[in-house]
């Protein structure tokens, strides 16, 4: 449960590369600092199209939201969190839960993701998804195939 896949060629573009030229580990580093997510103790590596995370963040959000901001990077095909801790009040660091995460295809918008997700008639619950995206997501229909979100448990909500 530490490795997670992107589609390399969608994505938000770091550096001046071409498309399918991963960025470096400075700019994706960047890029997961600009979110303020909890990330300050996080070390990202690049290894070919792949970026890995290490250290230790504040929470499950913050583990979940970390994956998605450098894996929705154009270029990066996967992200390797297996080093990547949670931190635990009073506790030391542990591994995270296994997250749910969910690519977008074409002609899908939040509300159908919503009832995919958490069955028919729960369309409504498009507002969790969204807001487990923030700051990534600026506007709900800002969405585009291959992006990959992060999907909250109804139960934690």
């Amino acid at each position: 449960m530490g490795l997670f896949s992107f589609i390399k060629n969608a994505g938000k573009k770091l550096g001046i590369g071409g498309d399918d030229d991963a960025p470096d580990a400075e700019s994706v580093q960047k890029e997961l600092a600009s979110h303020d997510l909890g990330t300050k103790d996080v070390q990202v590596e690049v290894a070919g199209d792949k970026v890995v995370l290490k250290g230790v963040v504040k929470d499950q959000s913050a583990f979940e939201k970390a994956v998605v901001a450098v894996g929705n990077t154009l270029g990066v095909s996967a992200v390797e969190a297996s080093e990547l801790k949670v931190a635990d009040a009073g506790a030391a660091p542990a591994p995270a839960k296994a997250p749910v995460f969910y690519t977008v295809k074409k002609g899908d918008n939040l509300w159908k993701i919503a009832e995919a997700q958490y069955g028919k008639g729960k369309g409504a619950k498009n507002t969790l998804i969204f807001e487990a995206n923030k700051p990534m997501l600026t506007h709900p229909d800002k969405i585009y195939p291959g992006q990959v979100l992060r999907i909250p448990d109804l139960d934690a909500a």
